[in-house]
């Protein structure tokens, strides 16, 4: 075997997917923080923050263009654990899974046991994401 491959089911293949899941998850989050930011206020105040537009304009107006990265932190860490959980235990799940039923079986109902893969590893992810997503949205919306 070639240096740099990796051994499908090692514990390697399954760190590197997790990694993979933390940057892709973690990273595009935090792009869209001013976004989530608004929406969320209009949710709170929605007699102060009429929509995105003025949302964004009495944002900047009170608090400052730096306002708008309000809560970029905890979004990162939760989705970057969220980004582990899925990619990383959704791949774990197709191994145990499809080990439970047997090779041919796996192979035959392939679509369902990928399904479950993706729900199992879900929602052990949601769980990772959860004390992040309550303590981003109380940065968000507090005064």
């Amino acid at each position: 075997m070639a240096a740099d491959t990796i051994p499908f089911g090692s514990a390697k293949y399954y760190a590197i997917c997790a990694f993979g899941g933390m940057l892709s998850c973690g990273l595009t989050h935090i792009g869209i923080v001013p976004l989530d930011l608004i929406k969320c206020r209009i949710q709170v105040n929605p007699e102060k923050y009429k929509g995105i537009v003025s949302g964004f304009r009495t944002t900047i107006a009170e608090e400052g263009g730096r306002a708008l990265a309000k809560g970029w932190a905890p979004t990162f860490i939760g989705y970057s654990m969220q980004g582990l959980g899925r990619f990383g235990l959704y791949e774990y799940f197709k191994v145990f899974y499809a080990d439970l039923i047997g090779e041919e079986l796996a192979y035959q109902w392939r679509t369902t046991l990928y399904l479950a893969a993706a729900a199992s590893g879900e929602f052990f992810a949601d769980i990772l994401l959860a004390p992040m997503e309550a303590t981003k949205v109380r940065i968000q919306t507090s005064p």
